[in-house]
């Protein structure tokens, strides 16, 4: 729950409330729902960061065994190297962030059933 995101603030929301280990499972668990409607559905991630994945689907190519790409120019992979882009993407998550703790802000719990 390092990087800033949706799901780091899900996770610090659940903290408050209950512990670290169950706001860590109640985070894995909403991942793995993430991702079943992702997969369902055919959909990209809403929250990518576009820099990040091109680096990271590069390297996966690379560790396949596609052939390196050196003396030619560069692909979008490259832009991940530079740290202003890396900060504006970080900055960006930030920013999503914190617009899911002000949706949430104003969620109340639900009160306990009574016994009958």
């Amino acid at each position: 729950m390092r990087i800033p995101g949706p799901l780091r603030a899900f996770f610090h929301r659940i903290a408050a409330k209950k512990s670290k280990p169950v706001a860590a499972v109640a985070t894995a668990r909403k991942l793995a729902v993430v991702i079943w409607h992702m997969l369902t559905k055919g959909q990209d991630y809403t929250w990518v960061r576009p820099a990040l994945l091109a680096w990271k689907m590069r390297s996966l190519e690379l560790a396949a065994g596609q052939a390196s790409r050196r003396g030619q120019p560069k692909g979008s992979a490259a832009v991940y190297s530079l740290k202003a882009v890396r900060e504006a993407e970080r900055q960006m998550m930030g920013q999503v962030e914190e617009a899911y703790r002000r949706f949430v802000a104003n969620w109340r719990a639900r009160p306990k059933p009574k016994p009958s």
